[in-house]
């Protein structure tokens, strides 16, 4: 088989097309990277999903957190405490086996025992409490002269925020948050070990990697190509969002003239 046949037998298998069954010998490289490639888009629907909705709640948290009144602050600081505090690991599995003693009590409750829900959920909560405590630092940190010219402007409620405290609070945090999103999708390599189940062998990447592992007795090859695979995500997320940085910062003076290393003389 060619390779242009491997990636049309196996490039989509991790979502149920193509070749059922996989190759049990005579591994090449092709295959092997075309089937951990493959288990990578559910790596990157765990993260991007749990990304996405994780910032809306992390904002609202953090909002909550920096609330004076206690009926929002106190269960807020729970929250992040309880997802800061644990291992994800540990709550991974804490959360597969309570949806899986759900499971046969109620209807709803079946489909939280799979990965594309249930892990998606543990990551979804796990990152918005990380992100909630960056973004409550952030928006402590404020200058308050930038409150006070909106206060003078006129502007309150739904409008300050909004103009004044949201994107402010966006340029505080994004370097800290740009981290989180790097750490939120190197997490999403232990959704197979962490007991959610890979249904009809469509696994994620780990989980292609550690079969051609088990089978060669070689984890010098796939394993440095799943490595490869999160490099190369890490550096699409370092591009988004310093494209993201140079939007929120649009207003600011870009910096004019040549660039000249500059070395610091020790006295």
């Amino acid at each position: 088989m060619s390779c242009w046949d491997t990636l049309g037998a196996y490039a989509l298998r991790s979502l149920g097309y193509g070749e059922r069954a996989l190759p049990t010998t005579d591994f090449t490289l092709c295959q092997q990277a075309t089937l951990i490639g493959s288990g990578m888009i559910w790596n990157l629907y765990f993260g991007a999903v749990a990304l996405g909705a994780g910032f809306v709640l992390a904002v609202a948290v953090a909002l909550a957190r920096t609330s004076d009144s206690p009926w929002l602050r106190r269960p807020a600081g729970w929250f992040i405490f309880l997802f800061r505090g644990s291992p994800l690991f540990i709550q991974f599995f804490f959360a597969y086996f309570l949806f899986l003693s759900l499971k046969g009590r109620f209807d709803w409750a079946d489909p939280l025992t799979s990965a594309w829900l249930g892990a998606t959920l543990v990551l979804f909560l796990n990152t918005a409490g990380y992100s909630a405590e960056i973004f409550r630092g952030a928006l402590q940190a404020i200058p308050r002269g930038d409150l006070e010219a909106a206060d003078a402007y006129g502007l309150t409620g739904w409008t300050k925020f909004r103009r004044i405290t949201f994107p402010t609070m966006l340029r505080l945090a994004w370097p800290a948050y740009t981290n989180e999103a790097i750490f939120l999708f190197h997490a999403t390599a232990l959704v197979f070990v962490s007991g959610f189940p890979a249904i009809q062998q469509k696994g994620d990447a780990l989980y292609y990697a550690q079969y051609f592992a088990d089978k060669t007795f070689n984890p010098f090859v796939p394993y440095p190509i799943l490595a490869g695979y999160f490099i190369l995500v890490t550096l699409s997320i370092v591009g988004l969002f310093w494209l993201g940085s140079q939007r929120l910062n649009r207003h600011l003076p870009s910096p004019s003239g040549r660039w000249r290393a500059k070395f610091q003389v020790i006295r």
